[in-house]
């Protein structure tokens, strides 16, 4: 008998935690999800929002792509917490650092992906997230980006330049209603990449609320081009409820509305 998939639904897979370990001496928790019977297809490696404004690896799409995708689409979804970034799982050690001492977060992840063999490895960034995926993430070892409601905040002209020349493909989800880029900005913007494809997404904005579900179709439709879409919102098998709870408050957060350290803050017009 089928079941509708809903937020809290948990799919099989198997599901680990995990320990990163930064060039600057720091311990990162976080989690990785694979198929439960198969290899994966490919590997989707989480960059989450801005921390200080309630980002983490438990944000809202990012669980609901590590409970579903890997039964979903054969992927493995590794997820943690930034350097000072707390969720269920832990608090990851350091401080938050303005998208500096970052850099040794997204290259433990990938040396994390790479040390264990995980398959076709992509970032998936979010908000600042997606500064980090692009300042950092241009690494041999990684396949391409999909960015979430690009902000474009830190990140600089330049490290739009090293994708570029790579050639790798860099895809920008960019909400209708988003607070700080909108598609017709991020058009001019991502056109430095020649090879970047914008998707500006009707009706959406920066948090994604409502459209999870959207956001995980354009992600396996590039990371795992064989999969049938749209994804099912049935599932016929074992499933298991996740504890959301802990994150109604964190899922809201106002990001528009509250004042973070950093460069000046860029508003959609």
């Amino acid at each position: 008998m089928s079941t509708a998939i809903r937020a809290s639904s948990v799919l099989p897979g198997r599901r680990e935690d995990i320990e990163l370990h930064t060039a600057d001496g720091l311990t990162l928790v976080g989690e990785l999800a694979r198929p439960l019977e198969r290899a994966p297809a490919a590997t989707l490696v989480c960059l989450h929002p801005l921390p200080t404004h309630g980002g983490m690896m438990d944000s809202h799409v990012f669980r609901k792509a590590a409970w579903r995708l890997p039964a979903l689409a054969d992927l493995a979804v590794l997820r943690f917490n930034t350097r000072g970034t707390s969720s269920v799982r832990g608090t990851s050690e350091g401080a938050f650092d303005n998208a500096v001492g970052e850099r040794f977060d997204v290259a433990a992840a990938i040396e994390y992906a790479e040390f264990h063999e995980l398959p076709n490895v992509w970032l998936v960034g979010w908000s600042f997230g997606t500064d980090l995926a692009l300042k950092y993430g241009c690494d041999p070892a990684v396949a391409g980006a999909i960015l979430l409601s690009p902000p474009l905040r830190f990140s600089a002209p330049a490290d739009l330049t090293v994708w570029a020349e790579s050639g790798k493909p860099l895809t920008a989800l960019v909400p209708e209603f988003d607070d700080y880029l909108r598609p017709a900005e991020a058009r001019e913007r991502f056109a430095a990449v020649p090879q970047a494809e914008v998707v500006g997404v009707d009706g959406a904005k920066h948090l994604w609320v409502g459209d999870a579900e959207r956001v995980l179709d354009e992600i396996v439709r590039r990371t795992a081009p064989g999969v049938p879409l749209p994804l099912p919102t049935t599932w016929d098998g074992p499933m298991e409820t996740g504890d959301v709870s802990a994150y109604a408050d964190r899922t809201v957060a106002a990001f528009a509305d509250t004042p973070v350290p950093g460069p000046a803050q860029r508003r959609a017009e």
